[in-house]
């Protein structure tokens, strides 16, 4: 038996291995006005396709549909079987609202209603 296939069989196999982990992942990397969609992703950092992602470096905004997971600060580091490898330098967690530096009553009023029929 022989481990060879023919060249184009081998680059059919790796466009269809990159499309498939284009239609699993929803993540995606936001740099300026352009969007790269993230292939792969682990807790040091994350893989985009070779191809369309240029040597990515510094300062990223990562997304997760619409929702904003992280602000990171990358680095490119390598590139392997067709994906380019990014490291997280930094990875700072997005927040809907900015942090107070006071602690809130969990009985505070959410808001004020006023009644206008005793007016």
């Amino acid at each position: 038996m022989t481990d060879y296939l023919p060249k184009e069989v081998l680059e059919g196999l790796e466009l269809a291995r990159k499309r498939e982990l284009m239609k699993k992942s929803r993540l995606r990397v936001h740099v300026g006005d352009e969007v790269f969609p993230v292939l792969r992703f682990w807790e040091t950092g994350f893989s985009l396709d070779a191809d369309d992602a240029p040597h990515l470096r510094g300062l990223v905004d990562l997304y997760d549909g619409a929702r904003h997971l992280y602000q990171c600060l990358i680095v490119a580091s390598e590139e392997e079987n067709g994906l380019m490898v990014f490291e997280f330098k930094r990875s700072t967690a997005a927040h809907d609202s900015a942090p107070v530096d006071f602690e809130r009553d969990a009985n505070a009023p959410v808001a004020l209603i006023t009644d206008y029929a005793s007016l």
